[in-house]
């Protein structure tokens, strides 16, 4: 008989450890920050808890991933809708954030999004945003583990006058964050088109020096495609590979419009991408061609995008668009099965972040990332198939409970390890400064 501090017991036990593994009435033993135990029964006659928690008429799963976001953009959403993406990025967010992106808005909005995505049942964020440091700080403050990135751009941000500073940032993020047990570093240049070649290798050789993740947004339209094709002289992922982006490192965003070379190509260098497509639908930007992606062996993960543009961060949303956009997309109902989605959110979505040996999976020697899907509700009733209900029908308000890294974040729907609504009316006066910024652009 072993102590620990935590039995989750009574539920449907969904471990994603191989394949999509279900222990009908299952329970998971926590000690500190570690999964001990996973099986049948109540775990009673092998452990003994500090804590028990029923786990009845309720699915008991890893925490979801959010494979790409902007956490702050909370304070712009609903800022600027209806519009394509060029114009909304550059006529309405680059002059917002450049008026208005500060320490103290970076934290308020990161806070808020925490809140959004604990209470939707996301545990892990993957980060690309200004003052990233402050992005870190709200999420140890929420107790959430996240991936931060600060953005990299030719132009100045709000964080950072010149490419140089938002290189020597990062390098300040890499060093201050190393073996963090909630908070890793990416290197994440924007995007091709606002990055210049000597940024784009310069970033890639602080990953490589730190072998950490390397992100960027990555062909999410067409247009975008063609321009870049004109510009460079050279197709967008041929020219990346030229410059040694492509390895197992290489985290793309989007990948709307990669062509089946381009995919190929991914496969064999081992790159990973995370779709977003409630935010590609918003902005019009296409269908990414994610069901040739997996045929090809491409590790795709799934991610919200910031609140400006989708404009939500419920992770239990974004699996039922996914599977139903490349269903209708393709006039195809046996595409994306729901087991597929759920996967993307959690065990694929680990290793396209590099995270496949902490999180992602119920089993012993994981870290404990855990949320408990409450099933005792008219919409979820019967449960023949968890991962269909997952998919087709739970919501973000069912989630009932978050643990994370062993510690209980949100218990019967009340967070615990902040003020949710301080950072609700912070984010609200926030808000009436980017109001005015706004009022004030020229006609």
């Amino acid at each position: 008989m072993k102590d620990v501090d935590i039995i989750i017991s009574g539920g449907a036990v969904l471990t994603l450890d191989s394949g999509n593994g279900l222990i009908e009435k299952g329970f998971v033993a926590v000690k500190g920050d570690t999964i001990v135990g996973v099986g049948s029964g109540n775990g009673q006659d092998c452990c003994r808890a500090a804590r028990l928690i029923d786990a009845s008429r309720s699915i008991v799963m890893p925490g979801l991933i959010n494979g790409h976001t902007h956490a702050a953009m909370t304070c712009f959403r609903g800022m600027a809708d209806d519009l394509k993406l060029e114009d909304w990025l550059n006529n309405y967010i680059f002059p917002a954030e450049a008026k208005n992106v500060n320490p103290e808005l970076v934290y308020w909005g990161s806070l808020l999004a925490c809140a959004e995505m604990i209470r939707s049942g996301t545990t892990t964020f993957c980060d690309m945003y200004i003052f990233e440091e402050e992005t870190a700080r709200a999420a140890r403050k929420a107790g959430m583990r996240c991936l931060i990135g600060e953005v990299l751009f030719d132009f100045p941000s709000p964080s950072c006058p010149t490419p140089e500073e938002g290189l020597s940032y990062t390098r300040r993020l890499l060093e201050q964050y190393d073996d963090d047990p909630l908070i890793s570093v990416i290197v994440e240049p924007h995007a091709l088109y606002t990055c210049s070649t000597e940024l784009l290798k310069q970033a890639r050789a602080l990953a490589d020096e730190f072998t950490a993740p390397l992100g960027i947004h990555l062909l999410e339209t067409a247009w975008e495609r063609k321009s870049l094709e004109e510009k460079l002289g050279i197709g967008a992922v041929g020219y990346l590979d030229n410059l040694g982006f492509l390895n197992e490192r290489f985290i793309a965003f989007h990948c709307v419009a990669l062509s089946d070379a381009d995919i190929r190509l991914f496969a064999e260098r081992g790159c990973s991408v995370i779709h977003n497509p409630e935010s590609n639908m918003k902005l019009a930007s296409g269908v990414a061609p994610v069901q040739e992606m997996i045929d090809q062996g491409v590790v795709v993960g799934l991610g919200t995008d910031g609140c400006a543009s989708n404009n939500n961060l419920d992770m239990l949303q974004e699996m039922d668009i996914a599977a139903k956009l490349q269903k209708v997309h393709r006039l195809d109902p046996a595409v994306m099965k729901a087991e597929r989605v759920v996967s993307m959110a959690t065990s694929v979505g680990s290793r396209a972040l590099g995270l496949n040996g902490f999180v992602g999976s119920l089993k012993e020697g994981m870290k404990a990332d855990i949320i408990i899907i409450d099933c005792n509700q008219p919409h979820l009733t019967p449960l023949y198939n968890p991962h269909s209900h997952l998919v087709y029908a739970a919501k973000g308000a069912d989630v009932k409970t978050v643990i994370i890294n062993g510690r209980i974040v949100m218990d019967n729907r009340l967070i615990l390890s902040f003020d949710e609504q301080e950072a609700m009316d912070r984010v609200r006066r926030i808000a009436l400064g980017v109001q005015k910024s706004l009022e004030r652009r020229a006609p």
